[in-house]
């Protein structure tokens, strides 16, 4: 089908006639000047895919009619430019696609058909942990157990950059995905086959939205989804409703961009955002640099922003000069932008489109800040910082409390470390890290922690040997300008010696506590405290012995490390006292906006980026030295407890399959509300007792050799026997939490995959009833395929997150809904019967099935398939099903 819209392509240069974009400004619709810059992004995408079948004519219009169809809950595909990937989310992907080749061989294909069609990249950060610091050698020690903990999935991922097209990884030690992405994958603007459109991106991060920062959109999704977008299948998605955050004013000398996105993070957290793009406007924006922006847009999932997108500007345009993009192609950039009415002025309020609703943000009245002691959104100006810590001592348990008594709040514990006596009380630094791309991208805040440590030390301050203290930059180019700065020796001096370039302690990948600091935290039961420039820090996700942990700027990371307590009034009292007895306060070392500036503008120079990122891809001999095969094919290791061909494509064919009526299901689960997709999906450490744990110990291994859920995505029988093995697991059939469930025809109860496996060996189907929001939470793609290996046809719900219905579409699941006003409790089902659900020959969109129990009652529910595309998919058994056959025939 030709594209409807053709009639407004044109060249962007007329003597390059072969370099076309469809100019959105020949629409000639008075509409397209007053929508978001962010949906204008959306317009494009659905202009230039428009093919009547996966992108519909219909659809443009919605968009284009954004300001009456953002309320009316309005579904619309997007086709991205490309996809990022990490190793923990990115080994399964590869995975599917290997497994895939092998399908479209034994259906008589060629098999390196099966590549992404979608451009790709997979970036290496979320396996490398701070286990060895303060130390010369600390970087290479954790590089050198990364590679010893994770070989097997590095080879495997070695053999999928070689074996596919379109498909580029950035190896282990390169930085961390979003600053890489930020400073050296994003394009803006894509030249590609011949067009000139946006750039755009989805992940399988949550923190993909950093890019928006550049101007490019994008936002984190579920394997599943981003599977389908590298097969060239557009994600479906509700047309956003868009908040413009107006930004005014100028932050004072001594702000952050730390304090500033802390500061958006609780704004938007009171207003509620959750499903809403987030678009950043006024003159207050020009005040700020890409990184600072890229900062406030990192932390979008912490308030709950689908994205937090900054139109580019040419402060954008600047940024791809400065970090060494090619030049030609920069120009490029901003005449396209230009032409499509996408370049943004900030200072010009003409250019203002409309928003959904306006909120409004003067950057002169934040302050220096932290967050937590349990939550990303929880500010705590730093001036209140000793008495909010104080406080949350006593109060009740909850996000803000820890209750411990009051005659316990100025216990104190002493403690031995290496050879001299120390003291730990609650509040107690114990994990000081430098960490995250959300500040470790920002030149501003990396120089300031720089020039305070550079202070710090010429006024005599140490910082105490038992805190772990770290730097985890996330990218080579940090490291660079440190160095050249001069100020590398002085966080070193400090114990911020570079240990690793990845996400290390933000994902919880802190390592090991010093066995003295451990007992004494244990035999106090102190609240001891972590502090790091990340962005989560949710209990129990930085260490288990931190209770409290506050997300703050580098500088005051270093600034509470060398106080070595949270209960500190930095105004008041002071940071140490050196060896002359003198008192030095923070203030005495804190460094200007000004003169940061300075700094950065003499140090941070395009050269530096052009010499780290010309050489990314070869500069680690470890990854250089892993002997992955070279075939196009991939060849499975029997012997695998991390990557196994998965049994998805058993038994397809050619032809499709006539859905046929599920026959006398049993229930394997039956849940009330709010299951979400961390109940379902296998997530965090393997316990001892489960099935997981069984089959491990059956494969020879150890339980110190279990590892994680996550390090084990790449192997199916793992990850299968981990679905619903969550211990909060709230199952209807059982009177109490825990993943276990009864197995009808024997009336034992049995964990949930034990109980899945006697059903499919005699060969029963299953189906799982649920109530309202079934599926909510993150996007995680073994929320599907999980479920789909235990047998599970149907899901039969209340009502679902949108997403997770769509992951189910896209594994063969049925969505089935029950009518208006009609749930299990109207309808006497106790989920002890067992169900027929009657599947016509003729199937259409949100049609109504007939479902008959043995009990001989039967009612009707909506099959919850919502377009042709998912229909398509179902008939086919899924959409990597489809993808097979379509490459196969």
């Amino acid at each position: 089908m030709s594209n409807p819209f053709v009639r407004i392509v044109e060249p962007l240069d007329p003597e390059q006639p072969l370099k076309k974009f469809f100019n959105l400004s020949k629409l000639e619709d008075v509409r397209y000047a007053r929508l978001p810059f962010s949906i204008r992004v959306l317009l494009e995408a659905a202009i230039r895919n428009c093919d009547e079948f996966l992108v519909k004519k219909g659809d443009v219009e919605n968009i284009l009619n954004w300001k009456v169809m953002q309320h009316k809950n309005v579904e619309v595909p997007f086709k991205p430019a490309r996809v990022i990937l990490q190793d923990f989310t990115g080994v399964p992907a590869v995975v599917d696609f290997a497994a895939m080749r092998d399908a479209v061989k034994k259906l008589g294909g060629d098999p390196e058909k099966i590549n992404p069609i979608c451009p790709a990249d997979l970036v290496i950060d979320h396996s490398i942990q701070v286990d060895f610091n303060r130390q010369p050698d600390s970087l290479q020690k954790n590089q050198d157990l990364e590679f010893e903990r994770n070989k097997e999935r590095f080879e495997f991922l070695k053999w999928g950059s070689q074996a596919f097209k379109n498909f580029r990884i950035i190896p282990p030690g390169s930085g961390i995905i979003h600053q890489v992405n930020l400073e050296y994958l994003a394009r803006v603007v894509m030249d590609q086959d011949g067009y000139y459109y946006p750039d755009s991106v989805v992940g399988t991060d949550s923190h993909t939205t950093m890019i928006d920062g550049l101007g490019v959109l994008g936002w984190g999704v579920g394997g599943i989804e981003a599977e389908a977008v590298m097969l060239g299948q557009p994600i479906s998605m509700v047309l956003p409703e868009v908040v413009g955050y107006k930004l005014v004013g100028n932050p004072q000398q001594l702000v952050t961009s730390t304090d500033i996105v802390l500061t958006i993070t609780k704004h938007l957290r009171q207003i509620g955002v959750v499903g809403k793009f987030v678009e950043f406007f006024g003159p207050g924006v020009a005040h700020l640099s890409i990184a600072d922006r890229a900062t406030i847009a990192n932390m979008c999932p912490e308030y709950g922003a689908t994205a937090a997108y900054f139109p580019v500007d040419d402060i954008s345009i600047g940024y791809l000069i400065q970090t060494g993009r090619d030049k030609e192609k920069v120009m490029y950039t901003k005449r396209y932008l230009e032409a499509v009415g996408m370049l943004r002025d900030f200072q010009n309020s003409s250019q203002d489109p409309d928003f959904t609703q306006v909120v409004e943000l003067d950057l002169h009245t934040v302050v220096p800040c932290c967050s937590g002691p349990k939550r990303p959104q929880d500010k705590v100006a730093v001036s209140d910082m000793k008495k909010d810590f104080e406080t949350c001592l006593g109060a009740k348990q909850g996000f803000k409390g820890f209750q411990i008594a009051p005659d316990r709040h100025n216990n104190i514990v002493k403690f031995n470390f290496e050879g001299h006596d120390f003291e730990l009380a609650h509040g107690s630094v114990v994990i000081a890290a430098i960490t995250s791309c959300t500040n470790t991208s920002n030149p501003s805040v990396m120089l300031g922690a720089g020039l305070l440590a550079k202070k710090a030390v010429e006024a005599g301050l140490t910082v105490k040997p038992y805190i772990k203290t770290s730097l985890s930059p996330g990218s080579g180019v940090v490291t660079y300008y440190l160095r050249e700065s001069g100020v590398m020796p002085y966080l070193s001096q400090l114990g911020f010696d570079v240990v690793g370039y990845g996400c290390m302690t933000c994902i919880g990948n802190s390592g090991p506590l010093p066995e003295s600091v451990v007992e004494a935290i244990t035999q106090g039961d102190l609240v001891a405290v972590g502090v790091l420039s990340g962005n989560r820090n949710f209990e129990g996700r930085v260490h288990p012995n931190t209770r409290a942990n506050y997300l703050a700027s580098p500088p005051l990371v270093i600034a509470y490390a060398i106080a070595g307590t949270i209960r500190i009034d930095f105004e008041k009292e002071p940071l140490g006292i050196n060896a002359s007895g003198k008192k030095i306060f923070l203030k005495d070392i804190w460094p200007t906006r000004n003169e940061i500036q300075a700094v950065e503008r003499q140090f941070v120079i395009p050269g530096m980026f052009k010499e780290v990122y010309e050489k990314i891809e070869t500069v680690n001999k470890a990854w250089n030295a892993l002997d992955a095969p070279s075939d196009k094919l991939y060849t499975w290791n029997p012997k695998s407890t991390y990557i196994k061909s998965p049994p998805f494509f058993d038994g397809l064919t050619l032809a499709l399959q006539t859905p046929k009526t599920i026959e006398d299901a049993y229930v394997l689960l039956s849940f009330g509300d709010s299951v979400t997709t961390d109940h379902i999906s296998p997530a965090g450490n393997i316990a001892r007792n489960s099935p997981a744990a069984r089959y491990l110990t059956s494969r020879g291994l150890t339980p110190r050799e279990f590892n994680s859920y996550g390090s084990r995505r790449g192997n199916d029988a793992v990850m299968a026997r981990g679905t619903f093995a969550n211990i909060r697991l709230v199952n209807k059939f059982i009177d109490k939490q825990g993943p276990q469930t009864i197995h009808f025809p024997s009336g034992e109860t049995l964990d949930v995959f034990d109980a899945a496996e006697r059903y499919k060996q005699a060969g029963h189907p299953l189906i799982v009833l649920a109530g309202k929001e079934y599926g909510a939470g993150s996007s995680r793609d073994w929320a599907a395929k999980g479920p789909f290996l235990l047998g599970v046809k149907a899901v039969l719900a209340e009502s679902y997150e949108r997403i997770h219905r769509s992951n189910l579409v896209g594994m063969g699941v049925i969505p089935l809904q029950y009518l208006p006003g009609e749930d299990a409790g109207t309808l006497g089902l106790t989920g002890r019967e067992r169900y027929t659900i009657i599947i016509p020959e003729k199937l259409k969109p949100q049609m109504n099935v007939q479902i008959k129990l043995d009990t001989g009652k039967t009612f009707h529910a909506i099959m919850r398939f919502d377009t042709d595309v998912e229909l398509t998919y179902f008939h086919n058994g899924g959409i990597l099903n489809y993808m097979i056959r379509k490459m196969a025939s």
